[in-house]
């Protein structure tokens, strides 16, 4: 995996040496960088290419300019191809996505595990940066069973929100999508019953699963417990061994026990569990922009931050412009006008964009 910090020096130089120029301030997309993952996928692997030619994913999405819609479009694709066989073991593929879609085309079955893997190879193919984890409700006596999932970052809502490949389906309030902490935020207040389950890419709600028989309730406890693979890169990375879970530590996580299959959880006390008690690294935000501005006499110098996966481009546009352009690392601009409204964004090698971000500079 490549993870770019990436900083932009812009100087402009002052047409008139008695303007005054002051940044204005702008609300921005939430800047958070990644301090507890070890690694994402690298797009540049031929595992990528591989994938994209022989499934020719694109088509399920063609036509679709709306960034969410293409992740559910994809989703969809992947639950409509892979039966669901939860006591296949052993299980054909030997967890390569690749072999795991070829035996699920021919009718085979498999378990939430390998769901996982496929939408996190399919997400990330292209260009939405997706994360594995595992969660459970956790409870002595059940119910006490494990389930594999993924979050996948949107760009358009500036944040997390968990995807669940095998059954097609994700959470939302007042119709955002949430993320596996919320869900849980949720369980843990009133059970769910504020939150909407929805399911395909026409996000329905319901309170039964037709197929399964599940409830909305039942659904959200599952996110009860939660545990993050701190090494994000289980495609490329396969079949290497990189167990590495991180816990959130909260009073919830102190005065209770993860139970699974009639257990504690086989990571307490192993040198595979790492605990959190800070939330907000959990929350990091891929391919959004931070900024820091210093204006000193005639020079205004804009620093420009973003922990980007798989950085291709830096880009910049003036507000009315409606023009796109790359930028280097340092750039200067004369300015000649009163006000200057700049927006930057990040473009991975996908071709998807982060969050726009906004910069205000104008004469007093």
């Amino acid at each position: 995996m490549k993870t770019f910090i990436f900083t932009a020096i812009l100087a402009l130089s002052l047409s008139c040496s008695n303007m005054h120029f002051e940044k204005v301030d702008v609300i921005n997309p939430e800047y958070i960088p990644n301090t507890i993952f070890n690694s994402s996928e690298d797009l540049s692997s031929p595992k990528f290419e591989y994938l994209r030619t022989k499934y020719q994913l694109d088509t399920v999405f063609h036509g679709e300019t709306d960034e969410f819609k293409r992740i559910l479009l994809l989703r969809h694709w992947i639950k409509s191809v892979m039966p669901i066989d939860d006591v296949g073991d052993p299980y054909p593929g030997s967890g390569y996505v690749d072999s795991i879609l070829d035996a699920a085309l021919n009718g085979l079955g498999f378990h939430c595990g390998h769901f996982m893997r496929v939408q996190n190879a399919v997400m990330n193919a292209y260009g939405y940066v997706a994360r594995t984890l595992g969660a459970g409700p956790g409870v002595m006596g059940g119910p006490d069973g494990h389930h594999g999932i993924n979050e996948i970052w949107l760009n358009s809502y500036n944040k997390w929100f968990l995807s669940d490949a095998k059954y097609d389906h994700h959470f939302e309030k007042n119709g955002i999508p949430l993320s596996a902490l919320e869900i849980r935020d949720e369980y843990l207040k009133n059970k769910g019953a504020d939150i909407l389950l929805v399911d395909r890419p026409e996000r329905k709600s319901f309170d039964v699963d037709e197929e399964t028989g599940t409830t909305k309730e039942r659904y959200t406890q599952t996110y009860t417990w939660l545990e993050w693979h701190a090494f994000n890169n289980l495609f490329t990375n396969w079949p290497k061994d990189t167990t590495l879970l991180l816990m959130y530590v909260d009073d919830y996580f102190n005065e209770h026990t993860w139970v699974w299959g009639g257990k504690p959880h086989w990571a307490y006390n192993t040198k595979y569990l790492i605990l959190e008690k800070n939330r907000i690294p959990f929350e990091w935000t891929p391919n959004t922009i931070s900024s820091e501005i210093r204006i000193n006499g005639n020079k205004a110098i804009i620093l420009l931050e973003s922990t980007t996966p798989n950085l291709k481009d830096y880009q910049m546009k003036e507000q009315d412009s409606g023009l796109w352009h790359s930028v280097s690392d340092s750039l200067e601009i004369s300015l000649k006008n009163q006000k200057y409204e700049l927006l930057f964004r990040a473009i991975n090698l996908a071709d998807v964009v982060g969050p726009e971000h906004r910069v205000v500079i104008a004469a007093k």
